[in-house]
């Protein structure tokens, strides 16, 4: 006899036990149907039982809408205040738009990032075009530089070279007196690439502008005790050395003051010059020397040693320090400051007897 009790008559126990009646039901009518199809696996284990607890009940009849019921019961609908604050959540994710009728809309969220990364974008971009021409222009500059001071070097020596080729086609006269600018102003005074004139003293320069010109030089000889190299290992200095501190020597390189002192004699100062920024910046480093140091003095049969004794810095007009010290000495000359060449550097060495 069947139950015609509803689902709101019945206890937990009985709807629990309905539910179970129902599931396994459901679960041989699959199994037959798996037979039927030839999917059943045969060894599979028996389908345990259901043991109804006593005393068996009688049959109960539930019908779909009391089933239907029942699955709503156990799922509770959500709340409307629930769902509504879930729908405001998934709201606030999305893109916004304001849509006032006085604001044009405006996109808040990816748009807004993506012209944030497009103008970060564009800054790199721009940074580095800037970067490339600033070096560029020092590029630029550093080879114009370049390019003049290597024009102005073979200007000069094609200068220095046409000079002497015309000098000598130019019989001699008789010498006429001058001045010698050695015994007013120290050698190797210069600006640029041009003798300084400014130092000479105010008394003899206007003597200087109606008198002097450069003197036609001839060179003596060269002889066994001639100095012909100086050697300074503290500057890993080799140069040959050349008769007279005139202009033209100096462009040769180191020039050697022509007062008839020679290496190897037991009295006098051999005074060296060259210059320090022009004609191969010979004597830059003089100012890197210190008291102690040695330097020699080659001739063609000796090679004679010098220790320096003192390092002067003087005024251009101060040619006592050419003056013999009654001893066998040696004294190097250039401008100083580098580039700037409005005093001279002076390097006074005892002969190492």
């Amino acid at each position: 006899m069947r139950d015609k009790r509803s689902v709101d008559d019945l206890s937990i126990e009985e709807l629990e036990r309905v539910l179970a009646i129902k599931k396994r039901e459901a679960r041989q009518q699959r199994l037959q149907k798996m037979g039927r199809d030839g999917r059943l696996i045969q060894n599979q284990p028996p389908e345990p039982v259901y043991v109804e607890p006593a005393p068996a009940p009688t049959q109960v009849q539930v019908t779909v809408p009391a089933l239907e019921a029942l699955v709503a019961s156990l799922n509770p609908p959500v709340e409307p205040a629930r769902a509504m604050t879930a729908a405001s959540a998934a709201l606030d994710t999305a893109p916004r738009f304001d849509d006032r009728d006085d604001q044009p809309l405006e996109v808040y969220a990816v748009p807004t990032r993506a012209k944030r990364r497009v103008k970060r974008l564009l800054d790199r971009v721009l940074l580095l075009v800037e970067v490339a021409a600033v070096i560029g222009i020092v590029v630029i500059g550093w080879s114009l530089f370049t390019a003049v001071r290597d024009l102005e070097r073979e200007t000069a020596s094609a200068q220095a070279l046409a000079d002497e080729q015309r000098r000598a086609g130019i019989p001699t006269i008789a010498p006429t007196p001058s001045l010698r600018m050695e015994d007013y102003v120290l050698p190797g005074g210069h600006i640029g690439a041009q003798f300084n004139y400014n130092e000479v003293p105010e008394h003899l320069r206007s003597l200087v502008d109606s008198q002097w010109v450069q003197p036609v030089v001839s060179r003596p000889v060269t002889t066994s005790e001639t100095a012909v190299t100086l050697t300074v290992p503290a500057l890993e200095l080799s140069q040959t050395i050349v008769q007279g501190v005139d202009w033209e020597a100096l462009k040769q390189g180191v020039g050697q003051l022509p007062n008839s002192v020679n290496p190897g004699d037991l009295t006098g100062n051999m005074v060296l010059a060259a210059h320090n920024d022009i004609y191969g910046q010979i004597f830059r480093h003089l100012d890197q020397l210190e008291p102690g140091d040695q330097f020699q003095i080659s001739t063609r049969s000796e090679i004679y040693t010098y220790t320096i004794s003192e390092i002067l810095f003087v005024e251009p007009d101060e040619v006592w320090v050419m003056d013999n010290r009654g001893s066998a000495t040696a004294t190097l000359i250039s401008c100083y400051p580098y580039q700037v060449n409005n005093q001279r550097i002076i390097v006074m060495a005892d002969r190492v007897l």
